[in-house]
């Protein structure tokens, strides 16, 4: 599985492909280096982006104010920066929560 997660001074940066409004909040796969996430919230105002950061904070063990959108606010691909865990930490993390598909 080859992730695109990498380590900068700052955190971890980690490309998403997100798809809002679905049935229920889930990580869906990693797909040619993209973590596909899944959640129930509108892309209205931001509430796409909170909800991505808090399932993403909820599956690596930390708190939602260490996961934010850096690039991307407004499409559904989005570079995500990780702080307070290392690449090696998200990589198994998140390795351990997605299926292969």
């Amino acid at each position: 599985m080859k992730t695109q997660a990498k380590s900068k001074p700052d955190g971890v940066l980690l490309k998403l492909r997100v798809q809002p409004r679905a049935s229920r909040d889930e990580i869906v796969r990693w797909q040619d280096g993209t973590l596909r996430v899944r959640v129930t919230a509108p892309p209205v105002e931001g509430e796409a982006n909170r909800a991505v950061a808090r399932l993403l904070a909820r599956a690596l063990g930390l708190a939602p104010s260490a996961v934010s959108v850096a690039r991307g606010e407004r499409g559904r691909d989005k570079l995500v920066k990780i702080t307070g865990l290392g690449e090696d930490g998200v990589r198994s993390r998140l390795a351990s929560l997605s299926p292969r598909r």
